[in-house]
This record gives structure tokens, sequence and C-alpha cells, in this order.
């Protein structure tokens, strides 16, 4: 075999192995467990998932109104009613500060960090905060995005390892998804962001116009600053789309020197 064919699947293998561990696999261990809390069908939760949450929010943040002992216990914070998130790793954080939220309480305001397939951090505090001003609640977003997310990336899996058992030109083409992931996931974040600034509603009891949020950065809205970086997920999926980009360069050298098909 060409030795690019092998740095082709090597690539490959790696970007697999990030974004399977990173994301695909705590999203299907940890799939309908919060709709389960939410209709109080706690005792339907696998202890899989429970494992899995556990494990992926290590040294993650968690809200000030969680008790200390609560932390990285999944039952424990269901039993103390506490904000719970889903169990991938956060791509983007976004944080606010208010001067009604004191620093010593918020040393970082409010932050909310964005998923796969939903959300962590402060998100009722945030979305209580957003309702002031007229905006949706967080949940109004990307619905579509959040419901086929693990299918997507299950089909985008199955589609690597085809890319990495077969030399196939054809199969080139799909690690173009995986290479655009850090491009598709800031479109998307920036559309939505665009829509909330955009449709703000007459409910709130603080009237603005209509704006553009901050999607890198620190910007300003009304009496809030706000911040708006990466998370670790999104360095993970920069590492994915470097190595799918490796995995494309090295196969089509590959089968322009073997002349495959």
């Amino acid at each position: 075999m060409h030795t690019s064919f092998i740095k082709a699947k090597i690539f490959a293998s790696l970007a697999l192995i990030i974004m399977t561990f990173a994301f695909t696999l705590p999203m299907i261990t940890f799939h309908g467990t919060l709709n389960k809390i939410h209709e109080d069908r706690i005792d339907e939760i696998s202890p899989l998932a429970i494992k899995t949450w556990n494990f992926y929010n290590q040294g993650r943040y968690k809200s000030t109104t969680t008790p200390k002992e609560a932390h990285n216990d999944l039952e424990e914070m269901i039993e103390t009613s506490s904000e719970i998130g889903v169990a991938s790793l956060p791509i983007w954080s976004c944080s606010l500060e208010a001067p009604n939220y004191p620093k010593e309480a918020f040393p970082d305001g409010i932050p909310v960090f964005f998923h796969f397939d939903g959300f962590s951090g402060e998100v009722h505090e945030m979305n209580t905060i957003n309702h002031y001003v007229g905006m949706d609640p967080m949940w109004q977003g990307g619905i579509l995005e959040r419901e086929i997310g693990i299918y997507a990336l299950l089909a985008l899996s199955l589609g690597m390892i085809f890319f990495i058992l077969y030399n196939k030109k054809v199969l080139t083409y799909i690690m173009i998804i995986p290479t655009s992931l850090p491009l598709l996931f800031i479109a998307d974040y920036s559309y939505w962001l665009y829509w909330f600034g955009h449709n703000l509603r007459d409910w709130g009891a603080f009237k603005i116009k209509p704006f553009m949020p901050t999607v890198f950065g620190d910007g300003k809205i009304a009496q809030f600053t706000t911040h708006s970086y990466p998370s670790i997920g999104f360095y993970l999926l920069l590492a994915i789309g470097f190595l799918s980009l490796l995995a494309i360069l090295a196969n089509n050298k590959a089968v322009n020197e073997t002349g495959s098909k």
C-alpha cells in the first residue's frame, strides 16, 4: 500500500477518535436524559448516562447555586434540583457582566456554554436576562441542529470509517465535512446570534434596538458587557479539521501517484 494511503488512514483515524470521544459518545449515552429529568422520570435514567455525565463534567463550570458536594455527581445534582447541562464537551462560551451581578459571586460574569446537543452553565439566569431585553429563551434557537446533531455525527463517523477502510478517491469528498466543522459551527452560531438580536419581542422591560451580538471577543449591550470565546470543544474541532485536511492531501497524493479511482 502506498505510504500516503497509510498516512491518510492515520490522520482520519485520529480525527475520528477525537470526534467520537469529545462529542459523539457522550451525545449518544446522554441522549434524552435531560428530558427524563424534566419529566421526573429519574428511574429511567441509565447507569451509563450517569457515569458518562459524571466523567465528562469533571472540572467544568457549575452554577453558583449548586452545592459543592453535588459537583460532578449527576444523582446529587438531580436531588438538589441543580441546573444540569449536557455531557458533551462545550464548543463556545458566552458570559455576561452586569451591575446587579457582583464580581465576588460571578467573577467571570454569567457564563453559558454551547454544545452540539444543548447548553450548560447559567442557562436559566441567562434566559432571565434575555427576557429582560425582549430576547427569546436560548432553546428557541438551533432546534433542528440539536435534534439531528447526533444522527449527523453518526453518519459522518460512518463515512470516515469508509474513507479509512477503502482507497477510493470519491470517499475523499466525505472528509471535506469534518474539515469544515469549525467554519460550519461559527456560521451557524453567528446566524442564530443575528436571529436573536434582530427578533426582539415586545415583552422586554428594557427596550433596545435590534443588534448583532458579539460572535468573538468582548461587546456591549445596554448596561451589559459580553464576552464570547471558543471553549475546549472548538479547539478539538480545529484539530479534527486539520487532521481531516491532512488526510485529504495524503489521500489525493496517493491517488495521483497510483492512478486509483
